[in-house]
């Protein structure tokens, strides 16, 4: 199988995380999205939207991280994407509502468009507009996750780990870039701790840590 990918980018982590902590071989295949090696003619005969992402497994190629995750779980049998109807259910949900609820707001309006110029805006009263909405719909699902998700659980889907919270702690874990602690949201901390002390998060993490600290000095807005 074949993992195009490239170390900072928060899709492919939650994949590579996996990966490692469930010792599945891949050929690696980095494509340099700060170059736009993903927007060029060659990568998109690979995958037309441009983005990484991609598993190749003979003829079969998948393009979303969410369906990636599930298949790779499923191929090797993993305990993280269980077999019982009811079970899997609540992973599915948990990791659409990451996607569909969580990181529409939290990435797209809060901090990537604060990091990288092309997501935001060059009017700076739209910039702000679209930055204080993100701040504002982050902290009320912060708020879900925190309370309603997470709980008094260790995982987001009760007291095992499973593909939703590789899939979802990634997502939060990008907060890194603008300066979020959560301090707000004290089971989103401590789910987030136990997230980090899997042995290979940190291994994984180390090029978007390095790409993080690249950014220390600069102002943004955080939650």
């Amino acid at each position: 199988m074949q993992l195009y990918y490239h170390p900072a980018s928060t899709t492919s982590r939650m994949v590579t995380l996996f990966a490692a902590e469930q010792k599945i071989p891949l050929e690696m295949k980095v494509i340099d999205i700060f170059s736009g090696e993903h927007q060029g003619e060659a990568f998109k005969k690979v995958n037309p939207s441009g983005l990484v992402p991609v598993l190749q497994d003979d003829e079969l190629v998948l393009t979303e991280s969410s369906a990636i995750l599930k298949y790779l779980a499923d191929k090797t049998g993993s305990a993280a994407y269980p077999k019982d109807l009811k079970e899997r259910a609540r992973v599915n949900e948990r990791m659409d509502w990451f996607n569909s609820q969580f990181y529409r707001d939290f990435g797209y309006a809060l901090v990537y468009p604060q990091v990288l110029t092309y997501l935001g805006f060059a009017e700076p009263a739209a910039q702000k507009a679209l930055v204080d909405r993100g701040l504002e719909r982050a902290k009320s699902w912060l708020a879900v996750l925190d309370k309603d998700i997470i709980g008094k659980h260790p995982y987001v889907c009760g007291d095992r780990i499973t593909i939703a919270d590789h899939f979802g702690a990634v997502m939060v874990e990008a907060g890194k870039l603008v300066g979020c602690t959560y301090g707000g949201f004290s089971n989103v901390g401590r789910w987030l701790e136990r997230m980090r002390a899997l042995p290979s998060w940190n291994k994984v993490h180390e090029p978007f840590y390095g790409f993080v600290g690249t950014l220390k000095g600069k102002s943004f807005v955080s939650c």
